[in-house]
């Protein structure tokens, strides 16, 4: 129980560490996707 909160407090660390990065790649492929749907029509 103790080995599994400590990975998912290493992992916590690492989302808030890299949350710009994450988000900043989700926007990019949600842009990317939008321009690929609109030059469709």
């Amino acid at each position: 129980m103790q080995a599994l909160q400590r990975s998912y407090h290493g992992f916590n660390l690492v989302l808030e560490l890299n949350a710009d990065r994450i988000l900043f790649v989700v926007t990019l492929g949600a842009a990317l996707l939008a321009g690929a749907y609109l030059a469709s029509f």
